[in-house]
């Protein structure tokens, strides 16, 4: 849908809710699992294998994003990929987001119609038949998206955190610190002072502006999720806060170790352990078993007194913290 004319952008101060709500609606399209969509007091979703898998993220201006750096579009899409990646490292398919949106008064309509074609594209390419079924809307002097995303295990066991056993391998399907690499990028090169300024892609490589794409507008492997639960996936999560601390995370909930092998990170492992915001899935299969599209990093074994070792030594387990100076992923 094209975008709005200049001449034609009242901000969101000069709109009543409906109007905005509209103006939303109209760049939506219907889930497939939707019994009743938008326009009533709540959305009904077929739930076929009879379970839900529901998750929730939310991105607020400042420590999740900066707008000198996202468009509109960039922010839907982002919000929808980080949570259609929480249903699926549960081995679920995703069927619906919930959006509820704080903004400014001054906002202009363009940037909210560019949030939903955001988060429509976001589910076509990602997810298809999954789509914005409802949410709310409200006034705020910070921008914030909250998102509520709802799956269906189709018949198939949830794979959590808890399952790892010695003796399976550990994979990623995904790319690793390609995210970290882009964050960098924004904090090294489109500041003026302390301040974010706009992103000129001309002064980007090719494999600068891929890290900012990974950065601004991530495409985890969602569909693969359900692939690694029907393949026997162990254990599974999504990499959100960067491969040690999440794996970390995993270890702790299975009772194991994981042994790494930064060959198999990628050309800079420092950045693949330690960044964030990848949302690549990270699992274990029983030996022999691997699904497609996932690739062996590691090994599971007996609990030791670290719960992740990299080339059998202890790793540094840190990763992305929203609550820690954004400039400090600049490093």
């Amino acid at each position: 849908m094209p975008s709005r004319p200049v001449d034609d952008d009242p901000t969101l101060g000069d709109l009543s809710e409906g109007e905005i709500l509209r103006a939303i609606l109209m760049r939506t399209t219907p889930a497939s699992h939707t019994v009743i969509g938008p326009g009533d007091d709540a959305a009904v979703i077929a739930a076929p294998s009879g379970t839900v898998v529901a998750t929730t993220d939310t991105l607020v201006h400042g420590p999740d994003f900066r707008l000198a750096w996202s468009s509109g579009y960039d922010l839907g899409w982002k919000a929808a990929a980080v949570n259609l990646a929480d249903v699926a490292a549960m081995g679920a398919r995703p069927t619906a987001l919930l959006v509820a949106l704080a903004v400014p008064r001054d906002l202009r309509l363009s940037f909210i119609e560019r949030l939903a074609d955001g988060f429509r594209d976001a589910c076509a390419a990602l997810a298809p038949g999954c789509a914005v079924v409802g949410g709310d809307l409200t006034v705020s002097d910070v921008l914030t998206v909250a998102v509520t995303a709802l799956g269906d295990l189709e018949g198939r066991t949830p794979v959590t955190r808890g399952g790892a056993r010695p003796g399976d391998v550990v994979a990623v399907a995904g790319e690793l610190g390609h995210a970290a690499r882009g964050l960098a990028i924004l904090f090294g090169r489109f500041r003026d002072g302390d301040a974010p300024v706009a992103v000129d892609p001309a002064l980007l490589a090719e494999g600068e502006r891929a890290a900012l794409t990974a950065q601004l507008r991530p495409s985890p492997p969602i569909g693969l999720g359900p692939f690694a639960a029907t393949a026997g996936a162990t254990a599974m999560m999504d990499i959100s806060d960067g491969l040690a601390i999440d794996a970390a995370r995993l270890a702790d909930a299975s009772g194991v170790t994981l042994a790494l092998d930064s060959a198999a990170l990628g050309a800079e492992p420092r950045r693949a352990l330690a960044g964030g915001e990848d949302h690549a899935l990270l699992a274990t299969f029983p030996p022999g078993l691997l699904a497609p599209g996932f690739r062996v990093i590691g090994r599971v074994q007996e609990r030791s007194t670290d719960p992740v070792l990299v080339d059998a030594v202890a790793a540094d387990v840190t990763g992305w913290d929203p609550y820690r100076d954004w400039d400090s992923a600049s490093g």
